[in-house]
């Protein structure tokens, strides 16, 4: 009991000495790519052909690769929603997985089971059945603890505790940061503030579940300069139409089908 209570009170330590220094090289505007955000999986509907049921999972499609952003519930409508929309499911080398509730990491098996050929990262609390589901199935695991690259232009807050703990996205785009996450359980103004400290830079677009935030998270996006946002999935629709007031022509109706190109 010792030593386990010793090993977690190291990890929070370097939890909060590694946010308090790490921050990540600014790029030049004309080296940065364009990006284009399609969501597969939400409870909320763009795309009439397509499912809509309780959870999340976008793809961030690069000039190198597509990155998966959690998998939503179940894995039959992620799937079928890919297919529909037009996206090669063995192009993605990439899984992000923001935090171990069902809605986000349901349909990883599945997922897995159709293209193992990737690698997945998990905050490094999910248990280790996850983790051996994971291999068990082909592909590979990274565990995040901390902000850290994970491909060209894009980077990881690092797990943000919760309950549950949580990572979110960051793509460092020409237009600015953009944010996605998938519930926001540690505070969505919280991870913004994180995103800011983090790459010193403007905030373009923050897209995703922001769960049941207070109306006053509206007055701290303005105040934290963001510039667009997409309010989806566990956001609630009352403060997302709060948003969709307050942002006029910078709000973006997001949900599944929905297709984002910044250029």
């Amino acid at each position: 009991m010792i030593n386990r209570n010793f090993k977690s009170l190291i990890l929070i330590a370097i939890l909060i000495l590694t946010t308090a220094v790490i921050s990540f090289p600014v790029q030049e505007e004309k080296n940065l790519p364009g990006v284009t955000l399609i969501s597969v999986y939400d409870n909320y509907q763009v795309d009439t052909r397509l499912t809509t049921a309780w959870g999340f999972a976008t793809i961030i499609k690069m000039p190198q690769e597509l990155i998966l952003f959690d998998t939503g519930g179940n894995s039959e409508i992620l799937l079928s929603n890919m297919k529909r929309l037009g996206i090669n499911l063995n192009s993605i080398k990439k899984v992000v997985i923001s935090h171990i509730h069902g809605d986000h990491v349901g349909g990883l098996e599945g997922f897995l089971e159709k293209n193992s050929d990737v690698t997945v990262f998990i905050p490094h609390s999910f248990p280790q059945s996850i983790k051996n589901m994971i291999t068990k199935k082909g592909a590979r695991f990274v565990e995040v603890f901390t902000p850290r690259k994970i491909s060209d232009f894009v980077y990881t807050t690092g797990q943000i505790p919760g309950p549950p703990g949580e990572q979110s996205l960051i793509i460092d785009s020409k237009k600015g940061l953009i944010v996605i996450t998938g519930c926001a359980h540690p505070g969505i103004v919280n991870i913004v503030k994180r995103v800011k400290e983090l790459m010193k830079k403007g905030v373009y677009l923050v897209l995703g579940g922001f769960h049941y935030p207070p109306i006053s998270c509206i007055k701290e996006f303005r105040k934290l300069q963001v510039e667009k946002v997409a309010p989806s999935h566990c956001t609630g629709d009352s403060v997302g139409e709060v948003f969709r007031k307050e942002y006029k022509e910078n709000f973006i109706e997001y949900g599944v089908g929905k297709i984002i190109e910044i250029r």
